[in-house]
């Protein structure tokens, strides 16, 4: 048996504006945590060379097939303890949950949908008791594993998924998933065995934050587009999808009482395409479907800068009265609320009104990056209205760190976008609102944009914060990595993926894999599991996996990908 107990501890544009001493004791406990690393990558690669002879025993008929070595996954877990027979998926398995348990069945539900098409078996969801077949079960006793973690048991007769809440329940399926071979995932009948290797993890999310960000403005991305992104964020445990549904270039979300806000205001696109924009109803879609897979939707009006779309579809928002025409290129920083007007004030309250109705999430976005013409007490008075107008309507207010320039509110978020390079007095701004209780939700431009170029040879992306290879994207500590940031402070992270040269979901997904699980791992695993080394052996594993999902990726030659 080995055991691993860790404990939680198109064209680029012009470069883009700004969005844009240790003591002994310290010291000691940097070296522990660089040790405990060390061990649990040695650890992973023993698993991966030979626990599956130990730890994934084939069951009777399995022949010499060997299972993926437990814990194999993304993101790690926070606990594996492999060992012991495997369990074999046939064509008598069950999926049992409790029969009153409407969560869990839903979550039986989806996961047959994912097994029945490649397996070719029925797999009953049933809600008899017995000790065998893939048990999902949901417990008052679990409480340790708080609100979205699992327990996953797996040995000869059964495969158990326990978890306190049905989050929890949800993970730890997407960890069965990746723990059986990747040709699960296709939509025709595969061969087996489908072995899912012996042992216990325990697992539990480092953050409670753990996102991603789809730019709907720029290109606009259906309903569709927008689901099958859903589905590869649930599969690495992303637990938010932020939409950035306005912008200069369009106007995404309709709002009954502003109109053309969506049919004028969401006509165009980058480029002078057609636009597009969602109905009430197919938002809803969205925020149903998303929270099918436990994703929360946070919606974002960005303002009072990059409003351009809102200020051509109605005059009266603009201080001089006139609308300027539709724009399609990719500038920033030039259109601004007319933050002195009592009608803006209208407006949002309008929009936030109609927004917060039709989204059950806890946050609601405001944007506030960028608002390069708007002065900085305008700037300062506009977010002292809006703010108080976001609670009126019971959400919480997220917005990009220069909101911590003005006075955040209580239980505020601020994401940080900046770079490694942003100026000492930016980052002092960001820290002293996190030292006076205003969470950080850390989105370094040169880390996690999805958007930025691997490297001067990718055909797609921009570069303005410099090329983001995997490494790069995944190699550092979110906790760590403002100074002056209290580690408390810190509630996650999130991986934007701005859309000026993307507008189909290939595009998307070459710049979103192979960086996206990287994040989702930042987000989920202790920090004790940080290792490049280690990481890129689970990351490479992920490729056939995605090719039998149909999604393309960037084939970065620092990652050990499987031979063909």
């Amino acid at each position: 048996m080995v055991t691993v107990r860790l404990h939680r501890c198109e064209t680029p544009r012009d470069p883009r504006p700004s969005r844009s001493s240790k003591g002994p004791f310290v010291r000691q406990q940097q070296k522990q945590r660089r040790r405990t690393a060390r061990l649990f990558g040695s650890l992973l690669l023993v698993a991966a060379a030979g626990v599956s002879a130990v730890g994934a025993a084939p069951s009777p008929g399995a022949g010499s097939a060997a299972a993926t070595p437990l814990g194999q996954v993304v993101p790690a877990p926070a606990s594996v303890a492999a060992g012991g027979p495997a369990y074999e998926i046939t064509s008598k398995t069950r999926i049992r949950v409790e029969r009153d348990s409407k969560e869990a069945q839903r979550v039986a539900g989806y996961l047959a949908g994912v097994l029945r098409p490649s397996t070719g078996y029925r797999l009953p969801i049933t809600g008899q008791g017995g000790r065998d077949g893939i048990r999902l079960e949901l417990s008052g006793r679990a409480q340790d594993l708080g609100d979205e973690g699992y327990r996953l048991v797996s040995g000869r007769g059964s495969v158990t998924i326990t978890a306190h809440k049905a989050a929890g329940l949800f993970h730890g399926v997407q960890t069965l998933r990746q723990q059986l071979p990747a040709k699960v995932e296709k939509s025709s009948r595969q061969t087996g065995p489908w072995l899912v290797a012996g042992g216990t993890i325990e697992d539990s999310p480092r953050y409670g934050y753990r996102g991603a960000m789809l730019d709907v403005s720029r290109h606009f991305f259906g309903v569709d587009k927008v689901k099958r992104y859903i589905d590869e964020l649930a599969l690495y445990k992303v637990n938010k999808l932020h939409l950035h549904l306005s912008d200069d270039q369009g106007w995404r979300i309709a709002i009954d009482s502003w109109p053309k806000l969506a049919t004028y205001g969401g006509s165009t696109q980058v480029g002078g395409g057609q636009g597009g924009y969602f109905t009430k109803a197919q938002y809803k879609e969205i925020v149903q479907y998303a929270a099918s897979r436990y994703l929360e939707v946070i919606p974002e009006i960005d303002m009072p800068g990059h409003t351009n779309a809102a200020l051509a579809s109605y005059a009266e928002l603009n201080c001089d009265g006139v609308a300027p025409p539709l724009y399609t290129g990719t500038n920033v920083g030039f259109s601004s609320l007319c933050v002195n007007k009592d009608r803006t004030y209208d407006f949002v309250d309008d929009v936030i009104r109609e927004l917060a109705a039709i989204t059950p999430g806890k946050y609601l976005h405001i944007g506030g990056d960028e608002a390069h013409s708007t002065s900085h007490e305008d700037y300062v008075t506009f977010m002292d209205k809006v703010q108080p107008i976001v609670a009126k309507y019971g959400k919480t207010v997220i917005g990009w760190h220069q909101l911590t320039g003005a006075t955040p509110a209580k239980g505020a978020l601020a994401q940080y976008w900046g770079l490694d390079g942003t100026s000492a007095a930016e980052k002092a701004q960001v820290a002293a609102a996190a030292q006076q209780g205003t969470g950080i939700v850390m989105s370094p431009a040169d880390r996690l944009y999805l958007d930025m170029k691997y490297n001067k040879d990718t055909p797609l992306g921009l570069a303005w914060a410099g090329y983001v290879e995997v490494q790069r994207s995944y190699d550092w500590n979110p906790g760590s990595y403002l100074p002056g940031v209290p580690a408390s402070a810190v509630q996650g992270v999130e991986a934007p993926l701005w859309s000026e040269t993307l507008s189909t979901s290939a595009q998307v997904e070459y710049m979103a894999f192979p960086r996206l699980p990287g994040v989702a791992e930042l987000g989920w695993s202790p920090e004790a599991t940080h290792d490049w080394n280690t990481y890129k052996v689970r990351l490479a594993a992920q490729a056939p996996r995605w090719d039998a999902l149909g999604i393309g990726y960037y084939k970065s030659t620092q990652v050990p990908w499987p031979a063909g």
